[in-house]
């Protein structure tokens, strides 16, 4: 049961992540081309961004994880890598992998954030926090 919380609090931490990395990185561009951009619209974009991505990016951070994270699991058995070490690998590159998947098979760029790769990374980086606090909270050892 703790592994299935745990899992779901990953997911929720990578999707929030995620979602808000991407709106920040539009937001930025916006403020780049002399828009003006206050905190209060930053907020307000994340908000409705998280609320907007509902049904189509948490379905697929939710499949990306549940792959990820079992597989993590096994590497950690075979290579014994630290756990949160191997889960946070695993978050970082399931989360690139749905947009490079997601590109390669429809040729589309779901999010324009991750048309840089530096945009790209930070999803990454979303997911790699959500593997490592999915081994956090699942009860593993550093």
């Amino acid at each position: 049961m703790r592994a299935i919380t745990a899992y779901f609090m990953a997911t929720l931490v990578a999707y929030l992540l995620a979602s808000a990395f991407s709106t920040l990185m539009i937001m930025a561009g916006l403020a780049e081309m002399a828009m003006p951009v206050s905190g209060a619209d930053v907020l307000s974009a994340i908000w409705f961004d998280w609320l907007g991505l509902l049904s189509s990016y948490l379905p697929l951070v939710a499949i990306a994880l549940l792959i990820a994270l079992p597989a993590a699991g096994q590497l950690h058995g075979r290579l014994g890598l630290p756990r949160r070490f191997i889960y946070a690998l695993g978050g970082f590159v399931a989360l690139i992998a749905i947009h490079l998947i997601l590109e390669a098979t429809l040729g589309l760029i779901g999010f324009a954030a991750v048309r840089t790769t530096f945009g790209l990374a930070l999803q990454g980086a979303a997911g790699g926090l959500a593997g490592w606090f999915f081994a956090y909270l699942s009860g593993a050892k550093a």
